[in-house]
């Protein structure tokens, strides 16, 4: 039995481009293999139309997508798409706890204060990979343990979209 990641996509990316980089998921995804043992990584993603080519890139990576309807809205003139999937997440982790040794959870979200909390209570979380060191819940502090830090010294290098490769 491997484990497995649960990764809020939304969380991941923002939390990567508020530093100054971008990341390429098809390298995390080797990373979360290599590193973390991760059989199975499930993405979670708000669907909009014409993001087609991007959708498969993932699936191609070896990621599992796990849709979340989204909602268009206008606020001050700007046009807005909403997806919310911490509800699919912990939602899914659960559905597959049986299936996994360890759960990695992808996020700095305090929304999931309470599967993480539940997660370490059963022996259950391999690690919190966290897409920002300075953006991120205070709720998650307490996890500090279980903490990987995905902008830490080093990370850029190995998981930057735009590091050259020999």
């Amino acid at each position: 039995m491997s484990n497995y990641a649960f990764i809020d996509s939304q969380n991941l990316n923002l939390g990567i481009k508020a530093r100054g980089w971008i990341l390429d998921f098809r390298r995390f995804r080797v990373y979360l293999r290599d590193k973390h043992t991760v059989s199975k990584a499930y993405l979670f993603l708000g669907y909009v139309v014409g993001n087609q080519s991007l959708y498969t890139g993932l699936q191609e990576a070896g990621y599992i997508i796990i849709w979340k309807p989204t909602l268009e809205f206008k606020k001050e003139g700007r046009i807005f798409i909403k997806g919310n999937v911490d509800g699919e997440l912990i939602l899914h982790s659960m559905i597959e706890y049986s299936n996994y040794k360890k759960a990695v959870i992808v996020s700095g979200d305090g929304d999931f204060h309470c599967l993480i909390e539940y997660l370490v209570s059963k022996d259950k979380l391999h690690c919190l990979c966290i897409p920002n060191q300075y953006r991120f819940s205070s709720l998650l502090r307490k996890f500090r343990p279980f903490i990987q830090f995905l902008d830490a010294p080093g990370m850029r290098e190995k998981l930057s979209k735009t590091q050259k490769r020999e």
